[in-house]
């Protein structure tokens, strides 16, 4: 699993069975805390199957999800890196199991293997730009289009001819949450567009009725 980690492929096998002693397996029920913000952050976490959601939350118990990390990506480097507390929590959306690799082994590798370590700062400058465009999608468009650009990036078929399936990754709620709706303004988008025969929806399972038109909705 440690191979799948973009900057560990590149590493020997004796550099490798090095971060496996640093490198814990946790499994985590749904509804698990990983971490509380404020918490200190000694390593980073690899998610192997099912999903976290990290957020934050306010005085008055409302909640903003910053990310949902699913299986195959990491999470926490940049902390890590910083060695400051995490700004934000942790929890298992699903069942999930993950890796845990402690700081002391990235940074001897970071030391001694300039390969690694830019391979590295790339995982985590994409991962900024990643947060960037999502700063964007959410100032500069209204509620509808972030709804229709999640769910052409959920199939990742904008300009397809024919219609497409697929079942949302997470919760409704949490969707919202990510694209800074309320669950409320979530299903009345989706009311909307099922309305303007683009799209339908049973549960989790949604059905894009045609991709290309609802690209060019509520543009």
């Amino acid at each position: 699993m440690l191979r799948q980690i973009s900057f560990f492929r590149a590493l020997s096998e004796e550099d490798l069975t090095n971060v496996v002693r640093h490198t814990r397996e946790l499994a985590l029920p749904r509804g698990q805390v990983l971490f509380n913000r404020g918490d200190p952050a000694q390593g980073f976490h690899f998610v192997i199957e099912g999903q976290i959601k990290l957020a934050i939350s306010s005085a008055n118990g409302n909640e903003k999800v910053v990310e949902v990390i699913h299986p195959m990506q990491t999470f926490g480097e940049a902390v890590m890196l910083l060695e400051r507390p995490y700004p934000v929590f942790a929890q298992a959306v699903l069942d999930t199991r993950l890796l845990h690799i402690g700081q002391g082994i990235v940074s001897e590798l970071i030391d001694r293997d300039p390969m690694f370590a830019r391979k590295l700062l790339a995982g985590m400058a994409m991962r900024l730009h990643g947060l960037v465009q999502d700063v964007e999608t959410y100032s500069l468009r209204s509620s509808t289009q972030r709804v229709i650009g999640y769910l052409l990036q959920s199939c990742g078929e904008e300009n397809a001819e024919v219609p497409l399936e697929f079942d949302l990754p997470t919760s409704k709620q949490t969707i919202a949450s990510r694209l800074n709706l309320t669950p409320e303004t979530l299903s009345r988008i989706f009311a909307e567009l099922s309305q303007a025969d683009l799209i339908h929806v049973h549960g989790k399972h949604v059905k894009l009725l045609d991709p290309r038109r609802l690209a060019e909705y509520g543009g």
